[in-house]
């Protein structure tokens, strides 16, 4: 009988976006604010050291990683999958965030739009249709890195969607994960290769503490 093998997910959100003037920013490319040291220090002490380090495209991922590797070992090769971006929100973005929900009467409390609305516009897409492109992505590497540690720098819709594919929760559902900037979620693919595969939820949304991080999501 073969050994189960475990590839086990590290989810960082990027650092916070301080001067967005309020405005929907989703797949457009602000710089992320990388001044908190205490948080990144944090996260260098407990992300795994052979680790395969993944982002999106999007620069405040790189910064944030960066950040990272900078009070750890070095950084590793970064891997771009553009699959892991932020949800985009089409004609949305750019416009400021009071104004869309005034003029759309988006009623959801947790995100810019419910699960199943897609933004108007060029690229728009719905928070189902970011589920359907991260299991893509997620499929595609715990299967080509089985077994190993995978460091995810992406975003808050990102890790929503993952922990979507992880617990099998309806969208709707997913949305209402808390997920900050620099919080640690951690989720295992239970033999990604084989054919009965699961999940399993470590942790979600571990702040950047190191008495959080090191007694709970390093397990």
């Amino acid at each position: 009988m073969s050994e189960v093998q475990i590839t086990r997910w590290w989810w960082v959100r990027h650092a916070p976006v301080t001067e967005d003037g309020g405005r929907v920013y989703g797949q457009s490319d602000p710089l992320a604010n990388v001044s908190d040291i205490a948080s990144f220090k944090a996260l260098a002490q407990v992300l795994p050291r052979d680790a395969v380090w993944v982002a999106s495209h999007l620069r405040r991922t790189h910064q944030t990683a960066e950040a990272v590797a900078a009070h750890g070992p070095g950084m590793p090769s970064l891997a771009v999958e553009t699959d892991l971006a932020e949800q985009c929100f089409g004609d949305w973005q750019g416009q400021v965030r009071a104004d869309v929900y005034k003029n759309h009467g988006l009623p959801h409390k947790f995100w810019l739009a419910p699960a199943r609305t897609r933004p108007p516009g060029k690229g728009g897409e719905s928070f189902v249709e970011v589920i359907e492109r991260v299991k893509r992505c997620v499929d595609r590497l715990s299967v080509a890195h089985a077994g190993r540690d995978i460091v995810a720098f992406a975003h808050g819709g990102t890790i929503r969607a993952a922990l979507a594919i992880a617990s099998a929760c309806p969208p709707e559902v997913a949305l209402s994960f808390a997920i900050d900037n620099l919080s640690l979620t951690r989720l295992d693919h239970i033999d990604p290769t084989g054919s009965s595969t699961a999940w399993r939820v470590n942790g979600v949304n571990y702040p950047p503490r190191p008495d959080y991080l090191l007694n709970g999501a390093a397990a």
